[in-house]
């Protein structure tokens, strides 16, 4: 499958001055990988199989950060400004998307500073999308997806095209060394201008309806502390907490 790893898509919000009116100021905050991008290159790699995989950045971020980690070929939104609406970021993505042309899955970090990104870009470009993934992997030409909902481990088995947006469970553990940096550097970006990707408004984003999310009832621990302190030790295990 022919898959596009978005990355490096979003602003990091501690780099955001706030000033004595309350306005956030956002100029000195840069482009940088998301806590969850590399789960999100994690993910297509196995999505792709082999096949072709096209990294994506938007804006000032350091565009080699993909070529450093293995793939082999990327796309600069060059003058796509640093957003925090997430419908406008979404737009500038998608319409890069359809320009790189013929993209079977976009994966991409599940940030929750951002979460309504990746649903408005499966929605610009009229594809499914699932969140809150943990993992995805190529299977009789579809995406098998799996996510944890609770103490519940859901299997998914979906069909390109489709927005896959992908969680981290823990940060990179073996991130690329000076070498692999500097070599990444050296090679040649696709570098896109916001015309040339006739970017367009975000306008076509409508919120059709809300509703609450599900909940799990609470639980009530009794007896004395020994048996209660078990009882909540045994529901955070089940939980995945600890």
């Amino acid at each position: 499958m022919k898959t596009v790893i978005v990355y490096k898509w979003a602003r990091d919000a501690k780099d955001a001055a706030v000033r004595n009116d309350g306005s956030v100021d956002w100029r000195n905050a840069k482009m940088s990988p998301g806590e969850d991008d590399f789960a999100a290159l994690e993910a297509a790699k196995a999505i792709a199989d082999g096949g072709e995989i096209v990294g994506l950045t938007i804006g000032d971020g350091d565009a080699s950060w993909v070529l450093a980690r293995g793939v082999k070929q990327a796309v600069s939104i060059t003058d796509a400004p640093n957003l925090v609406d997430n419908a406008a970021t979404a737009a500038v993505i998608a319409a890069a998307v359809r320009k790189i042309g013929d993209v079977d899955i976009v994966t991409i970090g599940d940030s929750e500073e951002y979460a309504g990104v990746p649903v408005a870009l499966a929605g610009l470009l009229g594809w499914p999308a699932v969140a809150h993934v943990d993992s995805a992997s190529a299977a009789d030409g579809r995406v098998r997806i799996t996510r944890k909902l609770g103490k519940d481990v859901q299997t998914i088995s979906l069909a390109a095209p489709a927005v896959v947006a992908v969680s981290a469970a823990s940060p990179e553990k073996k991130a690329p060394g000076m070498k692999e940096q500097l070599m990444a550097r050296k090679r040649p970006i696709g570098k896109l201008t916001l015309a040339e990707i006739s970017a367009g408004s975000a306008e076509a984003v409508a919120s059709r309806a809300t509703r609450l999310p599900e909940t799990t009832a609470a639980r009530l621990f009794g007896g004395e502390p020994p048996a209660a302190a078990a009882q909540l030790v045994d529901a955070l295990r089940g939980e995945g907490v600890l």
